[in-house]
């Protein structure tokens, strides 16, 4: 619910814990800071901000504040006064200046893609509730090494930046699971054959309705001159909070063919705006997906519908399927750096497709060995408890193998990164017990 300053001003907001205003705004509402006995939310982006008054530690209170799509040049240093704001969102400012100790010491979500940032602070490493890190589509060139201590992150976004190299900490950080590198110099680049994919002109493609809208594109049912049924995902060409488009058509690309991928089987040509679009199998409407997104209380983890519940088969075969996918892609040196609950579909029999490439990064196996792989299996061990979590328990015949099932989770979560195990051995493991 969008609100207006005429309603904040004349006090029909007393009380309100959210507040949403979208008014082009040069300066901040001062009325705002008389909500400081209430406001838990505060979401001024799309506005054309680009200061915080001095007293804005006023609003103690405060949780999460979005100011995306504004006028930023500099991350305001008051925002390390307002003691419970732990989610902070400045995408696509024009922020370049990082002081130190702007922010509070309890950070748990920071949102910065899409701005002019070349070095992080090295009060960075302070953050040691930070679990979700955004920094796609910056001018970074270095991590602090004060970053190793930000044991909780869980979630980085580094692409679309100008990283020369990742430090060997970065792969040793005990929780870090969701991970995403790609265009930056220290990656590979050139991985995929583009002319492996059919070439399928735009003329003989008939577009119908969309089928769902993404950072990077949007996804629409098409027809093919040939009467092939396909789903078709237009790029929009900017970057996302994931990164740059190109990097997730190259991933996409890299990933090749796999029974439980969704991966482009064509690639348009003579797209009349001159946009990338690239051709995917049709899903039958029997699919659906496994998970919901996080939530902002969740953070990194995904939700489920209060009724979720998986059967033992159902759930041995959606994990097996999705190692089977993890364990072909990293053999391709494809990190899919987005392996969620979300981005799997699943049948009624447990059959899963792993799908959204938009947080991919194709690595050099000879450069980082495992230690991209080790990162997702731990995403795939938070997977592995979600779904053990959800499983149905009614049958002793399954205890031991629940039992064996709960033992392998534990060690894709290990806090030594190493120990972990890879993908082949724990599709091996999931083999045994089916």
């Amino acid at each position: 619910m969008i609100q207006t300053c005429n309603e904040l001003k004349t006090g029909r907001l007393a009380g309100i814990k959210k507040l949403t205003l979208r008014e082009s705004l040069r300066t901040f509402p001062s009325e705002i800071l008389d909500l400081a006995d209430s406001l838990e939310v505060l979401d001024l982006s799309q506005n054309r901000l680009d200061t915080l008054p001095d007293d804005f530690g006023r609003l103690k209170k405060l949780k999460i504040l979005f100011l995306s799509d504004n006028n930023f040049t500099k991350i305001p240093e008051v925002l390390s006064e307002c003691p419970n704001l732990t989610m902070i969102g400045f995408k696509s400012n024009q922020i370049s200046t990082f002081p130190e100790d702007a922010l509070p010491l309890h950070t748990r979500w920071l949102i910065l893609t899409d701005n002019r940032i070349e070095k992080l602070p090295d009060s960075t490493g302070k953050l040691d509730k930070l679990q979700k890190l955004m920094l796609a589509g910056n001018y970074i060139t270095r991590l602090p090494d004060t970053m190793q201590q930000c044991k909780n992150l869980e979630l980085l976004r580094l692409s679309a930046n100008r990283l020369e190299y990742l430090p060997d900490w970065l792969f040793d950080l005990p929780k870090l699971a969701w991970l995403a590198c790609a265009g930056n110099p220290c990656m590979a680049t050139d991985v995929h054959d583009a002319k492996s994919l059919a070439e399928i002109a735009w003329e003989d493609v008939s577009l119908h309705e969309a089928l769902g809208e993404g950072a990077s594109g949007i996804i629409s049912r098409a027809k093919i001159t040939d009467d092939t049924h396909a789903a078709i995902k237009v790029f929009k060409g900017d970057v996302t909070s994931d990164g740059y488009p190109s990097d997730e058509m190259s991933a996409s690309i890299a990933a090749g063919k796999h029974h439980n991928l969704n991966t482009p089987h064509g690639k348009i040509t003579d797209h009349p705006d001159e946009k990338e679009a690239l051709v995917f199998p049709l899903i039958p409407a029997i699919y659906c997906n496994l998970g919901n997104p996080p939530s902002l209380e969740s953070c990194t983890r995904d939700i489920y519908d209060d009724e979720t519940s998986f059967s033992f088969p159902r759930m041995m075969r959606i994990l097996s399927d999705v190692a089977s996918a993890a364990e072909h892609l990293h053999q391709r040196g494809v990190n899919h750096g987005d392996l969620y609950a979300h981005n799997i579909l699943i049948d009624k029999e447990g059959h899963s497709l792993l799908g959204d490439f938009g947080a991919a990064t194709c690595y050099d196996k000879s450069t980082y060995g495992h230690a991209f792989e080790q990162l997702e299996v731990r995403a795939f061990g938070c997977l592995m408890e979600e779904l053990l979590e959800r499983c149905d328990r009614s049958s002793e015949n399954e205890s031991e193998k629940i039992a064996a099932l709960e033992q392998l989770r534990e060690k894709c979560l290990s806090r030594t990164v190493k120990k972990r195990p890879l993908f082949d051995e724990i599709h091996r493991v999931l083999s045994k017990l089916v």
